[in-house]
């Protein structure tokens, strides 16, 4: 069966132009070409993925791959709820339970001097020794290109596997040959790792400093600080051994490799470095604030209608508003 290609987000209906749910339960979701398809004892019933913003997976609900692959091609919004959608169970959400670490990504990115200190520092992470505290973008990215160069060029005269450049096509991943082949395997599991990573500590993929205009930007900036010890020398040693299983053998090789070095518990470290942000910082309980410019945050949860700043700029202490705001 030929491979659907995604529709390109430019040819998505916009958010406002969509309906808002689909609501399914004890059935079968599956996919059929572009339309999603709900199939019980009554019958099927198919339905535009892409006119939806979000499908509500309610009791006895079965998903197929293909229908979860055409839900995130898209960008419509998968939720688990209970009987009649009544209570919400999950979502992919992330794993914090702070917006600090977004917070600061988001101050820094935005900042022109704060962005080149933490391009600087991820670039500090892969020459050793050298002082890179006076280098302009442009000359740090040529000194990446030339270290990278230089990588691919060690690991090709180490196993004999000829080396030309990197080249792969989105939409016909065998018409390059099997090195490139191996790397964007390699890469690819490296890629979904780090995005995991990312989103569990409650960062953007999108807000990239080195990367920029992508919606993994940040993803490529922190894959990369680890692809020459991982993903590059794996994907030469495959192709070296003739490897039947080309993608596959790689793809095991990277999830050994990045359990070996540690690679998830490295890159929650380096983004917290990165931004700044102390561990510890991050553990915070799960409580809805309010945002104030004198006071940075107020309590969330009270009535403010009464309060008003005395001649000094203090506020007196609201009255709780008793009722549900963060619950």
């Amino acid at each position: 069966m030929a491979r659907l290609l995604p529709v390109p987000v430019t040819a998505l209906p916009r958010a406002q132009d969509r309906m808002t749910f689909l609501y399914v339960e004890h059935c079968v979701v599956h996919r059929e070409d572009g339309a999603l398809t709900a199939r019980d004892a009554a019958g099927t019933i198919r339905v535009p993925a892409a006119s939806l913003l979000a499908v509500m997976l309610g009791p006895g609900t079965s998903v197929s791959h293909q229908a979860m692959t055409l839900l995130g091609e898209c960008g419509t919004t998968a939720v688990w709820v209970g009987e009649r959608g009544v209570r919400y169970y999950a979502h992919g959400r992330s794993l914090a339970t702070s917006t600090r670490l977004l917070v600061a990504q988001a101050a820094q990115v935005s900042s022109p001097q704060k962005r080149l200190r933490v391009a600087r520092h991820m670039y500090s992470m892969r020459f050793a020794d050298e002082d890179v505290s006076g280098l302009t973008m442009q000359q740090l990215r040529g000194r990446e290109g030339a270290r990278i160069r230089d990588v691919y060029r060690e690991h090709s005269q180490r196993t004999g596997v000829p080396w030309r450049r990197r080249d792969y096509r989105l939409d016909d991943f065998t018409a390059s040959d099997p090195i490139n082949q191996s790397l964007s395997a390699a890469h690819a599991a490296l890629y979904g790792v780090v995005h995991s990573v990312i989103v569990s500590l409650g960062c953007s993929p999108g807000l990239g400093f080195v990367h920029t205009g992508h919606e993994r930007s940040f993803v490529y900036d922190i894959a990369d600080l680890y692809k020459a010890e991982t993903t590059i020398p794996i994907a030469f040693d495959v192709v070296a051994e003739g490897m039947s299983d080309l993608t596959g053998t790689t793809r095991r090789r990277v999830r050994d490799r990045i359990f070996e070095l540690k690679v998830i518990e490295r890159s929650v470290h380096d983004i917290q470095s990165l931004l700044d942000v102390d561990d510890e910082e991050t553990l915070e309980v799960n409580v809805v604030s309010l945002w104030d410019y004198q006071k940075a945050v107020v309590a969330g949860g009270s009535n403010y209608a009464a309060v008003i700043p005395d001649d000094e700029g203090s506020y007196p202490d609201p009255e709780p508003s008793g009722g549900d705001a963060g619950a």
